[in-house]
Formats: C-alpha cells, structure tokens, sequence
C-alpha cells in the first residue's frame, strides 16, 4: 500500500506569505552569488574537469620543482658558512658535503 501525499491547504497570512517570499528570494540570491549553476555546468563537462586538474597539477609540480630547488641552495649556503666557522667534527662532515655537490654541479 503506497501512501499518497496530500497537498496541504494552506492558510497562512500575508505576513508570513511575505516573509517567505522575502526568505526564498534571499536564497535565490545567494544561491546566485555561490555562482552554484557554474559550478553544476563544470561539473556536465568532464573534458573540462579533466583540463583544469591537468594545469593545476602542472602549476603544483612547477611549484614543488623551484621550491625544492630554492630550499636545496639555502640549504648549501648555510652549509658552506658553517665550514667557514671551522667547527671540528661537523665542519669537516659538512665541507665533504660540500665538495660533493659542488663536484656534481661542475660536471652538468
């Protein structure tokens, strides 16, 4: 047995009708702010979500590719002041370090 829904009678005043009309009209606008039918259109298009996470994974491993080299270099700098302090055991550990990376960046 399939229940049937009713439809209500409804007996609500102007005040409340008015409220209501002024409620769904601010959603409306919010809703149109959230910009929410572009968003339901991008997602229609998979080519397009398909694109779009294609550059942001290019433009996040550029990013990743110059940090790492931007810390590897602040990195060495800070290792090649801490052999100019001539500590005893970590300046010699650091100055092979040192000479290392130096070597293999002379051979590129």
């Amino acid at each position: 047995m399939t229940k049937r829904y009713q439809p209500i009678e409804a007996n609500i005043d102007k005040e409340t009708a008015n409220t209501l009309i002024r409620r769904i009209a601010e959603l409306s606008l919010a809703m149109d702010k959230m910009n929410i039918a572009e968003y339901v259109e991008f997602l229609r298009n998979p080519k397009r979500i398909i694109f779009v996470n294609f550059l942001g994974g290019l433009a996040r491993g550029f990013g990743i590719g110059i940090g790492a080299t931007i810390l590897a270099a602040l990195f060495i700098i800070i290792l090649s002041r801490l052999v100019q302090l001539n500590i005893p055991v970590i300046g010699e550990f650091i100055a092979e370090i040192v000479k290392t990376v130096n070597s293999h960046m002379r051979l590129r």
